[in-house]
């Protein structure tokens, strides 16, 4: 059974150095939709791993604290990710002079 084991370090450290980089591009280009990417990716990543974790056959059982590990972090990068997508659309937004998708969180942002 193939698991994309993202608790591994080497992993992690690559995964995250590519979710700021494409943060930071998306602010940069002022393009929320880069970052709505990263976190669909994310989301996509976390739905293969609840479903491994829910058909792990008996055989396989020794890789339920790996997954289990791998849910927990994919968890933190969607959290990340969707935090980083609101900030882009909030950066988007007014670049463009439009209204963003959530205003909820201008108190937040006037603090980043």
């Amino acid at each position: 059974m193939f698991v994309f084991d993202i608790s591994n370090p080497l992993t992690l450290i690559l995964m995250l150095a590519a979710t700021v980089l494409l943060i930071f591009l998306a602010q940069e280009v002022k393009k929320s939709y880069i970052g709505a990417i990263t976190l669909f990716a994310y989301l996509i990543i976390l739905i293969i791993h609840v479903a491994q974790i829910a058909t792990l056959s008996e055989e396989f059982r020794y890789m339920l604290t790996t997954l289990s590990r791998c849910i927990a972090i994919d968890f933190i990068f969607v959290l990340i990710t969707f935090f980083a997508y609101l900030w882009v659309d909030d950066i988007e937004a007014k670049a463009e002079g439009k209204k963003s998708i959530d205003n909820s969180l201008d108190w937040f942002w006037k603090k980043v």
